[in-house]
C-alpha cells in the first residue's frame, strides 16, 4: 500500500509516528508499505501498483488536475482508500473527493477525552475496541452527516463526554465509516492527531482493521464484482542451508509468471494453481535482499515485493 502524508496546510507533527505506524503495521502483517509526499506519485501505472492508498494527515490542496485524474481511475478501478484524521481537510474544492471521504471536517475543540460507541461491533476496525472506548484525540465536527452520503457508520462520539462547542453535532456524531464508493472501497477515522495515537495499542488496532478492510475489496450488493486483481496475499522465505527457498501466494492472476533477485542473479517463480515456488543459488555468509517480482501475462498488472534473509 502507499501511505500519502502531503500538506498544503496544516502540518502534524505525529506525520512522522503515523508513518513509522504504518509500516510496523505492514511488517507485522505481510503487507509492504511505500510511504511518499510526492503528487508525482499518483500516476495511472504507478497507483497500479498498490491495493490501498492512505491519505494520512493530509491537509489543504494536495493533488493537481491531471493527479486527481489518475485518483479517480485507481478507485473506479477497484482500488482503496484510507483516511486518517485531517484526510478530511483534504481537497476542499474536489467534489468527488468529498464524496470518496464522506464528509469535510468543520473544525473541532481543544484537545480532550471523549467516549466513542461502537456501533458495528463486528467490523474488523471495530472488533478489538470495547463497546464504550474513552481516549484523548482532537475532535472533529463534520459539515455534513456522513451517513447522508449513504457510509455505515462504525462509531460515535458521546457529546456528553466533552467540549464540543461550535462543532457539536447532536445526538449523532459519526467518528469512523466505511463505504463502496464508485467502484473501490473508502474507510475514514477522525482519530489520530496525536503522537501518542500511533503508540495506543486500542487505535493500532482500529487503524489495522481499517486497512484490512481496504486490501480485502469483497464485492457487496450495491457494488457488482469485478475481475479480481493480482494481489501477493503472502511471500516467504525460508534459508535452508545457504540457499533460500521462497514460496508466493497470489491471488487474481490469469497468467502468472515472476522471478526472485538476490545478489544480482535472476531464478524463476514455478507456479502451480495460486502459489509459486522457487530455489535460490547457493548465496555467501551475510544478510541479503530478495526482490520478488510476479506479472500478470493477461493484463501486464505487476506486483512486487521484498525479504531480508540471514544466510550463515
Amino acid at each position: 500500500m502507499l501511505v500519502f502524508s502531503k500538506t498544503e496546510g496544516y502540518r502534524h507533527a505525529s506525520i512522522p509516528a503515523g508513518v513509522a505506524a504504518v509500516r510496523a503495521l505492514g511488517s507485522q502483517n505481510a503487507f509492504d508499505v511505500d510511504a511518499t509526499e510526492d503528487d508525482g506519485a499518483f500516476t495511472v501505472a504507478n497507483l497500479a501498483r498498490y491495493d490501498a492508498v492512505v491519505f494520512l494527515l493530509t491537509t489543504g490542496d494536495v493533488l493537481g488536475p491531471t493527479q486527481q485524474t489518475a485518483f479517480e481511475a485507481y478507485i473506479r478501478g477497484g482500488g482503496a482508500y484510507v483516511g486518517v484524521h485531517s484526510a478530511a481537510d483534504t481537497e476542499r474544492d474536489w467534489p468527488w473527493y468529498g464524496r470518496l471521504v464522506g464528509a469535510w471536517s468543520s473544525g473541532h475543540p481543544d484537545i480532550q477525552p471523549a467516549a466513542i460507541d461502537v456501533a458495528a461491533a463486528r467490523d474488523a476496525s471495530t472488533a478489538p475496541l470495547p463497546a464504550r472506548w474513552t481516549r484523548t484525540d482532537e475532535w472533529y465536527g463534520f459539515l455534513t452527516n456522513p451517513r447522508a452520503a449513504g457510509v455505515r457508520v462504525l462509531m460515535t462520539l458521546d457529546e456528553t463526554t466533552y467540549a464540543a462547542r461550535d462543532w457539536a453535532m447532536g445526538g449523532d456524531h459519526p467518528i469512523a465509516w466505511s463505504h463502496e464508493f464508485d467502484g473501490g472501497r473508502a474507510w475514514y477515522t477522525a482519530g489520530g492527531h496525536t503522537e501518542e495515537s500511533y503508540s495506543e495499542p486500542l487505535f493500532l488496532a482500529h487503524l489495522l482493521g481499517g486497512i484490512r478492510y481496504a486490501l480485502a475489496r469483497p464485492a457487496t450488493a450495491e457494488t457488482p464484482a469485478v475481475a479480481p486483481a493480482l494481489r501477493l496475499r503472502s511471500v516467504t522465505a525460508t534459508v535452508s542451508g545457504r540457499r533460500v527457498a521462497v514460496v508466493v501466494r497470489q491471488s487474481g492472476c490469469a497468467r502468472c509468471s515472476g522471478v526472485v533477485r538476490v545478489r544480482g542473479r535472476t531464478v524463476k517463480l514455478r507456479f502451480v494453481g495460486g502459489v509459486g515456488r522457487a530455489m535460490t543459488a547457493t548465496l555467501a555468509p551475510g544478510r541479503w535482499q530478495l526482490m520478488v517480482v510476479v506479472t500478470d501475462g493477461a493484463n501486464a498488472a505487476r506486483r512486487t515485493a521484498s525479504r531480508w534473509v540471514r544466510v550463515r
